[in-house]
């Protein structure tokens, strides 16, 4: 986690190019320090290691599910958020009860997500 001073650092797992540069400049403009990872195996390495604070994943992550990367930041106790344009039936049942930014989604809604991430 970062200390009181240092702005909250955010994982972002987004394999679309465009969405993440739009994304990734949204999260600096709200404040936010934003890793970046497009691949499962890159996002598994920042969930594991990095210094975050919070996390949203892609579930499709360039035909790879986010889900390893999202085990390892439960296991870390770090919140994080999916993002979706799969229908919530589509969503394995066991993670059907976590928060999921359905895609598209605008700022008010990536904010409220961000919002209740922090209150947990």
């Amino acid at each position: 986690m970062t200390t009181d001073h240092a702005p909250l650092c955010i994982l972002l797992a987004e394999d679309e190019m465009l969405l993440a540069m739009m994304l990734e400049d949204r999260l600096n403009i709200s404040g936010y320090r934003v890793l970046k990872a497009a691949r499962l195996a890159k996002c598994m390495e920042l969930a594991e290691s990095a210094p975050i604070d919070l996390a949203i994943l892609d579930i499709n992550l360039a035909g790879e599910a986010s889900f390893p990367a999202a085990l390892i930041l439960r296991r870390r106790g770090i919140p994080f958020v999916f993002s979706s344009g799969y229908d919530e039936q589509d969503v394995p049942e066991a993670w059907r009860n976590e928060n999921i930014l359905q895609k598209p989604y605008d700022s008010r809604q990536l904010n409220a997500a961000l919002t209740g991430l922090l209150a947990v």
